[in-house]
Protein backbone atom coordinates (compact mmCIF):
# COMPACT_ATOMS: atom_id res chain seq x y z
CA UNK A 1 0.00 0.00 0.00
CA UNK A 2 1.43 3.20 -1.22
CA UNK A 3 1.76 5.81 1.63
CA UNK A 4 -0.21 8.45 1.59
CA UNK A 5 1.10 12.23 0.57
CA UNK A 6 0.52 15.32 2.80
CA UNK A 7 -1.13 17.94 0.57
CA UNK A 8 0.65 21.00 1.33
CA UNK A 9 -2.36 24.06 1.04
CA UNK A 10 -1.63 26.73 -1.31
CA UNK A 11 -1.51 29.95 0.10
CA UNK A 12 -2.72 33.50 -1.41
CA UNK A 13 0.56 35.78 -0.18
CA UNK A 14 3.94 34.96 1.50
CA UNK A 15 5.29 37.56 3.84
CA UNK A 16 8.83 37.85 3.95
CA UNK A 17 10.59 39.67 6.75
CA UNK A 18 14.37 39.43 7.22
CA UNK A 19 15.27 39.79 11.52
CA UNK A 20 18.93 41.15 12.23
CA UNK A 21 19.55 43.78 15.04
CA UNK A 22 15.58 44.68 15.73
CA UNK A 23 15.04 43.98 19.22
CA UNK A 24 13.35 47.86 19.19
CA UNK A 25 10.89 47.07 16.42
CA UNK A 26 10.44 43.65 15.20
CA UNK A 27 7.32 42.94 17.75
CA UNK A 28 5.38 45.94 16.42
CA UNK A 29 6.52 44.74 12.80
CA UNK A 30 5.32 40.95 13.17
CA UNK A 31 1.85 42.62 14.99
CA UNK A 32 0.76 44.69 11.97
CA UNK A 33 1.51 41.42 9.67
CA UNK A 34 -0.92 39.40 11.64
CA UNK A 35 -3.23 42.08 11.98
CA UNK A 36 -4.10 42.52 8.71
CA UNK A 37 -8.02 41.92 7.47
CA UNK A 38 -6.82 39.71 4.43
CA UNK A 39 -5.54 36.31 6.02
CA UNK A 40 -4.42 33.89 3.75
CA UNK A 41 -1.18 33.92 4.39
CA UNK A 42 1.67 32.86 5.81
CA UNK A 43 4.64 34.74 7.37
CA UNK A 44 8.20 33.74 6.85
CA UNK A 45 10.90 35.26 9.74
CA UNK A 46 14.16 34.83 7.98
CA UNK A 47 16.71 35.07 11.15
CA UNK A 48 20.22 36.55 9.67
CA UNK A 49 22.09 35.62 12.52
CA UNK A 50 20.83 38.29 14.69
CA UNK A 51 23.14 38.98 17.49
CA UNK A 52 20.68 40.60 20.08
CA UNK A 53 17.20 39.63 21.00
CA UNK A 54 15.20 39.55 18.03
CA UNK A 55 15.42 35.86 17.63
CA UNK A 56 13.37 35.64 21.23
CA UNK A 57 10.96 37.84 20.28
CA UNK A 58 9.96 36.24 17.61
CA UNK A 59 9.69 33.11 19.14
CA UNK A 60 7.09 34.12 21.68
CA UNK A 61 4.57 34.54 18.81
CA UNK A 62 2.34 31.23 18.83
CA UNK A 63 0.55 31.63 15.32
CA UNK A 64 0.61 29.19 13.26
CA UNK A 65 1.29 31.28 10.22
CA UNK A 66 4.48 32.21 10.94
CA UNK A 67 7.79 29.86 10.34
CA UNK A 68 10.86 31.13 11.39
CA UNK A 69 14.15 30.32 9.32
CA UNK A 70 18.05 30.55 10.45
CA UNK A 71 20.77 31.37 8.38
CA UNK A 72 23.92 29.44 9.44
CA UNK A 73 25.90 33.11 9.51
CA UNK A 74 24.92 36.80 8.18
CA UNK A 75 24.38 37.09 4.66
CA UNK A 76 22.68 40.41 4.33
CA UNK A 77 19.45 41.67 3.05
CA UNK A 78 19.18 40.23 -0.43
CA UNK A 79 20.43 36.98 0.89
CA UNK A 80 17.59 36.84 3.65
CA UNK A 81 14.61 37.75 0.56
CA UNK A 82 16.19 35.26 -1.64
CA UNK A 83 15.93 32.58 1.28
CA UNK A 84 12.20 33.93 1.97
CA UNK A 85 10.96 33.65 -1.56
CA UNK A 86 12.79 29.99 -2.22
CA UNK A 87 10.14 29.15 1.02
CA UNK A 88 7.31 31.14 -0.36
CA UNK A 89 4.27 29.43 -0.98
CA UNK A 90 2.36 31.98 -2.00
CA UNK A 91 0.93 33.16 -5.45
CA UNK A 92 2.48 37.03 -4.19
CA UNK A 93 5.17 37.32 -2.63
CA UNK A 94 5.08 40.90 -0.38
CA UNK A 95 8.43 42.01 1.56
CA UNK A 96 8.46 44.12 5.28
CA UNK A 97 11.19 45.24 6.58
CA UNK A 98 11.41 44.33 10.69
CA UNK A 99 11.79 48.12 11.43
CA UNK A 100 8.22 49.17 9.77
CA UNK A 101 4.83 48.64 9.89
CA UNK A 102 1.80 47.73 7.78
CA UNK A 103 -1.75 49.46 7.48
CA UNK A 104 -4.00 47.03 8.42
CA UNK A 105 -5.79 46.99 4.90
CA UNK A 106 -2.54 46.75 2.97
CA UNK A 107 -2.40 43.06 1.77
CA UNK A 108 -6.35 43.08 0.78
CA UNK A 109 -5.71 46.34 -1.01
CA UNK A 110 -2.58 44.67 -3.10
CA UNK A 111 -4.48 41.38 -3.48
CA UNK A 112 -7.24 43.14 -5.04
CA UNK A 113 -5.12 45.28 -7.12
CA UNK A 114 -3.13 42.28 -8.51
CA UNK A 115 -6.02 40.08 -9.23
CA UNK A 116 -7.86 43.03 -10.93
CA UNK A 117 -4.73 43.78 -13.31
CA UNK A 118 -2.34 40.70 -14.59
CA UNK A 119 -0.76 42.45 -16.78
CA UNK A 120 0.79 44.37 -13.15
CA UNK A 121 3.98 42.52 -11.35
CA UNK A 122 4.53 44.96 -8.48
CA UNK A 123 2.03 46.76 -6.97
CA UNK A 124 3.18 49.07 -4.25
CA UNK A 125 1.90 51.26 -1.73
CA UNK A 126 2.44 55.23 -0.49
CA UNK A 127 4.38 55.02 2.67
CA UNK A 128 3.43 57.63 5.66
CA UNK A 129 6.91 58.28 7.42
CA UNK A 130 7.49 57.67 11.17
CA UNK A 131 9.84 58.98 13.42
CA UNK A 132 12.72 56.97 14.92
CA UNK A 133 10.48 56.47 18.13
CA UNK A 134 7.96 54.87 16.44
CA UNK A 135 5.90 58.78 15.96
CA UNK A 136 3.81 58.79 12.84
CA UNK A 137 5.11 62.04 10.67
CA UNK A 138 2.24 64.48 9.29
CA UNK A 139 3.98 63.91 5.76
CA UNK A 140 4.09 60.85 2.78
CA UNK A 141 6.13 59.80 0.36
CA UNK A 142 4.23 61.16 -3.05
CA UNK A 143 5.26 58.84 -5.95
CA UNK A 144 3.89 58.94 -9.21
CA UNK A 145 0.93 55.61 -8.93
CA UNK A 146 0.81 54.67 -12.49
CA UNK A 147 2.43 54.91 -16.33
CA UNK A 148 5.83 54.14 -14.55
CA UNK A 149 8.30 53.34 -17.29
CA UNK A 150 12.18 51.90 -16.61
CA UNK A 151 13.65 55.63 -17.37
CA UNK A 152 11.10 56.82 -14.71
CA UNK A 153 12.10 54.17 -12.12
CA UNK A 154 15.49 54.84 -12.91
CA UNK A 155 15.52 58.10 -11.77
CA UNK A 156 12.79 58.62 -9.16
CA UNK A 157 12.52 54.49 -7.68
CA UNK A 158 8.64 55.11 -6.59
CA UNK A 159 8.18 52.38 -4.88
CA UNK A 160 9.90 53.79 -2.30
CA UNK A 161 11.19 51.35 0.71
CA UNK A 162 11.33 47.63 0.91
CA UNK A 163 8.38 47.31 2.95
CA UNK A 164 5.60 48.80 -0.07
CA UNK A 165 6.22 46.42 -2.66
CA UNK A 166 4.11 42.92 -3.05
CA UNK A 167 5.02 41.00 -5.96
CA UNK A 168 3.43 38.54 -8.33
CA UNK A 169 5.60 34.75 -7.73
CA UNK A 170 6.16 35.04 -11.81
CA UNK A 171 7.38 38.03 -11.79
CA UNK A 172 10.03 37.08 -9.36
CA UNK A 173 10.53 33.69 -11.48
CA UNK A 174 11.32 35.60 -14.56
CA UNK A 175 14.38 37.59 -13.10
CA UNK A 176 15.64 34.46 -11.19
CA UNK A 177 19.39 32.82 -11.80
CA UNK A 178 21.44 30.55 -9.74
CA UNK A 179 24.49 31.65 -7.86
CA UNK A 180 28.15 29.50 -7.58
CA UNK A 181 26.35 27.63 -5.03
CA UNK A 182 23.53 26.69 -7.13
CA UNK A 183 20.62 28.25 -5.32
CA UNK A 184 18.13 30.29 -6.98
CA UNK A 185 18.51 33.64 -6.59
CA UNK A 186 16.18 37.30 -7.19
CA UNK A 187 18.11 40.47 -5.60
CA UNK A 188 21.43 40.01 -6.30
CA UNK A 189 23.41 39.23 -3.10
CA UNK A 190 26.85 41.50 -3.49
CA UNK A 191 24.82 44.45 -2.74
CA UNK A 192 24.27 45.57 0.64
CA UNK A 193 21.96 48.57 -0.13
CA UNK A 194 20.09 49.90 -3.44
CA UNK A 195 19.56 46.23 -3.30
CA UNK A 196 16.10 46.93 -3.84
CA UNK A 197 16.23 49.51 -6.65
CA UNK A 198 18.37 47.12 -8.54
CA UNK A 199 15.57 44.37 -8.77
CA UNK A 200 13.01 46.70 -9.36
CA UNK A 201 15.11 48.02 -12.77
CA UNK A 202 15.69 44.35 -13.72
CA UNK A 203 12.07 43.78 -13.69
CA UNK A 204 11.06 46.67 -15.51
CA UNK A 205 13.97 46.65 -18.14
CA UNK A 206 13.95 42.96 -18.89
CA UNK A 207 10.92 41.65 -18.57
CA UNK A 208 7.28 42.71 -19.78
CA UNK A 209 5.73 43.23 -16.26
CA UNK A 210 4.46 46.62 -15.53
CA UNK A 211 4.51 49.05 -12.15
CA UNK A 212 1.62 50.13 -10.17
CA UNK A 213 1.24 52.31 -7.11
CA UNK A 214 -2.14 52.54 -4.98
CA UNK A 215 -3.02 55.85 -3.00
CA UNK A 216 -3.29 54.73 -0.01
CA UNK A 217 -0.37 55.35 2.75
CA UNK A 218 -0.65 51.20 3.72
CA UNK A 219 3.03 51.28 4.65
CA UNK A 220 4.41 53.15 7.68
CA UNK A 221 8.16 53.61 7.03
CA UNK A 222 10.70 54.48 9.92
CA UNK A 223 13.25 56.73 9.91
CA UNK A 224 16.92 55.51 10.04
CA UNK A 225 18.97 57.73 12.42
CA UNK A 226 22.13 57.03 10.17
CA UNK A 227 24.11 60.40 11.34
CA UNK A 228 27.57 59.42 9.83
CA UNK A 229 28.33 61.21 6.81
CA UNK A 230 29.87 58.14 5.51
CA UNK A 231 26.59 55.96 5.54
CA UNK A 232 25.49 58.75 2.80
CA UNK A 233 29.04 58.31 0.75
CA UNK A 234 28.32 54.08 1.24
CA UNK A 235 24.89 54.84 -0.02
CA UNK A 236 25.87 56.75 -2.81
CA UNK A 237 28.91 54.22 -3.98
CA UNK A 238 25.84 51.61 -3.86
CA UNK A 239 23.84 53.46 -6.63
CA UNK A 240 26.60 53.69 -8.91
CA UNK A 241 27.51 49.89 -8.39
CA UNK A 242 23.94 49.35 -9.62
CA UNK A 243 24.66 51.61 -12.70
CA UNK A 244 27.56 49.81 -13.40
CA UNK A 245 25.48 46.53 -13.50
CA UNK A 246 22.26 47.41 -15.27
CA UNK A 247 25.06 48.88 -18.56
CA UNK A 248 25.34 44.97 -18.73
CA UNK A 249 21.81 44.73 -19.74
CA UNK A 250 19.95 47.92 -20.24
CA UNK A 251 22.91 49.99 -22.30
CA UNK A 252 20.71 52.67 -24.13
CA UNK A 253 18.74 53.50 -21.51
CA UNK A 254 22.00 54.39 -19.44
CA UNK A 255 23.20 56.03 -22.10
CA UNK A 256 19.99 58.25 -22.73
CA UNK A 257 19.45 58.47 -18.62
CA UNK A 258 22.50 58.23 -16.42
CA UNK A 259 22.97 61.67 -15.85
CA UNK A 260 19.72 62.95 -14.81
CA UNK A 261 19.16 59.67 -12.75
CA UNK A 262 22.69 60.31 -10.88
CA UNK A 263 21.28 64.00 -10.36
CA UNK A 264 18.59 62.87 -8.95
CA UNK A 265 19.80 60.44 -7.01
CA UNK A 266 22.70 62.88 -5.48
CA UNK A 267 19.74 65.43 -5.05
CA UNK A 268 17.81 62.51 -2.99
CA UNK A 269 21.26 61.98 -0.48
CA UNK A 270 21.12 66.05 -0.22
CA UNK A 271 17.48 65.25 1.48
CA UNK A 272 19.44 62.23 3.42
CA UNK A 273 21.82 64.51 4.67
CA UNK A 274 18.70 66.83 5.45
CA UNK A 275 17.29 64.44 7.58
CA UNK A 276 20.22 63.89 9.02
CA UNK A 277 20.92 67.39 10.18
CA UNK A 278 24.02 67.32 8.44
CA UNK A 279 24.17 70.87 6.22
CA UNK A 280 27.66 70.47 5.34
CA UNK A 281 27.03 67.10 3.31
CA UNK A 282 23.41 68.63 2.48
CA UNK A 283 25.09 71.39 0.48
CA UNK A 284 28.15 68.79 -1.00
CA UNK A 285 24.94 66.88 -2.41
CA UNK A 286 22.44 69.59 -3.77
CA UNK A 287 25.58 71.14 -5.62
CA UNK A 288 26.93 67.92 -7.15
CA UNK A 289 23.36 66.97 -8.39
CA UNK A 290 23.21 70.39 -10.18
CA UNK A 291 26.81 70.11 -11.36
CA UNK A 292 25.79 66.87 -12.96
CA UNK A 293 22.82 67.73 -14.53
CA UNK A 294 21.64 71.78 -14.55
CA UNK A 295 18.70 70.87 -16.15
CA UNK A 296 16.78 69.38 -13.11
CA UNK A 297 16.70 73.00 -12.33
CA UNK A 298 14.30 73.14 -15.04
CA UNK A 299 12.64 70.33 -14.92
CA UNK A 300 11.80 70.27 -11.25
CA UNK A 301 12.51 74.03 -10.19
CA UNK A 302 10.32 74.02 -7.00
CA UNK A 303 11.93 70.54 -5.40
CA UNK A 304 15.28 70.93 -6.32
CA UNK A 305 15.73 74.87 -5.15
CA UNK A 306 13.64 73.65 -1.89
CA UNK A 307 16.32 71.18 -1.21
CA UNK A 308 19.27 73.80 -1.78
CA UNK A 309 17.06 76.30 0.74
CA UNK A 310 16.78 73.35 3.41
CA UNK A 311 20.58 72.65 3.09
CA UNK A 312 21.81 76.14 3.21
CA UNK A 313 19.41 76.69 6.25
CA UNK A 314 20.95 73.75 7.77
CA UNK A 315 24.13 74.96 7.32
CA UNK A 316 23.92 78.34 8.33
CA UNK A 317 21.29 78.91 10.85
CA UNK A 318 21.29 78.04 14.74
CA UNK A 319 19.90 74.43 14.55
CA UNK A 320 17.14 75.69 17.11
CA UNK A 321 15.98 78.37 14.67
CA UNK A 322 16.27 75.23 11.29
CA UNK A 323 14.14 72.82 14.03
CA UNK A 324 11.29 75.17 13.91
CA UNK A 325 11.22 76.44 10.20
CA UNK A 326 11.25 72.92 10.12
CA UNK A 327 8.51 71.71 11.88
CA UNK A 328 6.69 74.53 10.27
CA UNK A 329 7.18 73.17 6.23
CA UNK A 330 6.40 69.50 7.16
CA UNK A 331 3.09 70.48 8.79
CA UNK A 332 2.35 72.31 5.85
CA UNK A 333 3.61 70.06 2.85
CA UNK A 334 1.94 66.97 5.52
CA UNK A 335 -1.41 68.77 4.87
CA UNK A 336 -1.50 69.30 0.84
CA UNK A 337 -0.14 65.87 0.67
CA UNK A 338 -3.19 63.99 2.52
CA UNK A 339 -4.86 66.45 0.62
CA UNK A 340 -3.81 65.03 -2.62
CA UNK A 341 -3.88 61.37 -1.11
CA UNK A 342 -7.78 62.15 0.21
CA UNK A 343 -8.50 63.19 -3.49
CA UNK A 344 -6.48 59.96 -5.46
CA UNK A 345 -8.52 58.04 -3.43
CA UNK A 346 -12.23 59.14 -4.32
CA UNK A 347 -10.98 58.84 -7.79
CA UNK A 348 -10.03 54.90 -7.29
CA UNK A 349 -11.54 51.53 -6.74
CA UNK A 350 -8.83 50.80 -4.15
CA UNK A 351 -9.77 52.84 -1.12
CA UNK A 352 -8.78 52.85 2.52
CA UNK A 353 -9.35 54.88 5.96
CA UNK A 354 -5.74 55.97 6.14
Amino acid sequence: MQPQQRTIKPLTVSVVMPIYNVEAFVTQAISSVLTQTFTDFELLLINDCSPDNSLQLCQQFDDPRISIINHSHNQGLSAARNTGIRHARGKYVAFIDSDDMWHSEKLQQHVDHLDAAPEVGISFSRSLFMEFNGEKTPFFQMPKLNSIDAKHLLCRNPVGNGSAPVLRRETLTDIQYRNLDGQQCYFDENFRQSEDIECWFRIISTTHWQIEGLPAALTFYRLNQQGLSADLNKQYASWEKMIEKARGYAPALLKQYENKARAYQLRYIARQAIRNKNGQQAVKYIHLAIKTCPSILQAETGRTLATMAAAYSLKLLPLAIYNQIESMAQSLLGRVQKAQINKDLIGSQFNSGV
